[in-house]
């Protein structure tokens, strides 16, 4: 897989265009066995070098099926059809053995090819439900940072591009690889792709004065048992009208409500505290680290203690 393509179509952005471009166009042989890193080049419509990256190599659309991997980065309108050149050199690409890789919102060219029917995906978590509405036979997965179905790949939004890419090099070359080339971009180490978008959720939009303050009630309780039964009581609600409620108005249950904020309470805490994980286990109805790790981890895709290291808020003391 060392001939890469990188697309640089009308409505490329930036960001993952140097991502792509830093990974894949910057010459990192001395972290490989063989002292080779990729054969890179971008591809433009007629072939003329692109403004972001004069100095690489650029060929035009038709001869993108000589490569053998294909990286589409973000487009900028998702609404807009893609171009159908482009379309056309990717499927094309694709049916040569190539394999693709769309960055961001780049999922939206490759799901305009059919190339993700019958496949997971992912895009950026603001533009996951578009796309699942737009293309009803894609298993679009909003809550990883990226896929990998057969020869397709796709990443969530931004920096998770990165992490796609680092993919690619640890399938083409091996974790101690990969996570050289992450130590030299001074980022985290090789990341899974099931982890999941560390996306903030909103509170609790267009809910109702009595259901708002059952929730609130809640959230001010979270260390300690809370019932489906008590939470109707406070909505002044059945317990069958609470769930309806909640389904129209948040769009879970209560149950999958409480479990979704005593997660968001944890990592609050470890964004924020000292406090050890059984402490926050209890502070967040957990009860037991064990207990919260595993379902931090069903959840989340990583244990307390990473997310702890990727995302705590130093103290001014630290």
């Amino acid at each position: 897989m060392t001939r890469v393509g990188l697309v640089l179509h009308e409505q490329a952005m930036l960001y993952e265009t140097a991502i792509a471009a830093e990974v894949f166009g910057v010459d990192r042989g001395d972290l490989t066995p063989a002292g080779k890193w990729y054969d890179f080049a971008t591809y433009t419509p007629d072939g003329t070098p692109s403004a972001w990256l004069p100095g690489a190599a650029a060929r035009p659309y038709e001869a993108l099926a000589e490569v053998d991997t294909v990286l589409v980065p973000s487009v900028d309108d998702v609404d807009a059809q893609p171009d159908p050149a482009l379309v056309d050199a990717v499927t094309a690409a694709h049916a040569a053995g190539a394999r693709i890789a769309a960055l961001c919102t780049g999922t939206f060219v490759l799901a305009a090819a059919g190339l993700l029917d019958d496949r997971h995906a992912t895009t950026h978590w603001m533009h996951a439900d578009a796309l699942a509405a737009r293309f009803p036979h894609i298993g679009v997965r909003a809550d990883v940072l990226y896929t990998s179905d057969g020869s397709v790949f796709t990443s969530a939004g931004k920096t998770a591009a990165l992490d796609l890419c680092l993919h690619l090099v640890y399938t083409d070359f091996g974790a101690t690889v990969a996570n050289g080339l992450a130590r030299r971009l001074v980022t985290p180490a090789y990341r899974a792709g099931g982890q999941a978008q560390f996306v903030a959720s909103p509170a609790d939009p267009g809910v109702g004065d009595r259901l708002g303050d059952a929730l609130a009630w809640a959230r001010a309780r979270l260390d300690r048992p809370i019932t489906v039964r008590q939470l109707a009581e406070q909505a002044a609600m059945s317990t069958r009208q609470l769930a309806r409620r909640m389904h129209a108005e948040v769009g879970s249950g209560p149950l999958d409500w409480l479990h979704r904020e005593r997660i968001r309470r944890a990592q609050e805490l470890l964004e924020r505290t000292d406090a050890s994980v059984e402490q926050i286990a209890n502070r967040c109805g957990m009860g037991t680290a064990t207990t919260l790790r595993r379902h931090f981890v069903r959840t989340l895709g990583v244990t307390p203690t990473t997310y702890r290291t990727v995302f705590r808020t130093p103290r001014r003391d630290d």
